[in-house]
């Protein structure tokens, strides 16, 4: 179980850096954009991608 945590983990940092490295500019807009967001839409945009990961992996298992 700890290894499979593990190998999650990385693949999310591995994920998360893709778009770093391919456009650094989008990268920092969308950090931006994120600042200027009032704290209730981040949350349910959290809310959204935490629910969707949750349903991706019960389709895939």
């Amino acid at each position: 179980m700890w290894h499979d945590l593990w190998i999650a983990l990385a693949l999310v940092m591995v994920i998360e850096g893709v778009i770093p490295f391919l456009s650094p500019g989008a990268t920092k807009r969308m950090m931006m954009a994120i600042v200027e967001m009032d704290d209730k839409s981040l949350r349910i945009s959290g809310l959204v991608s935490m629910i969707l990961g949750v349903v991706t992996l019960y389709l895939v298992n």
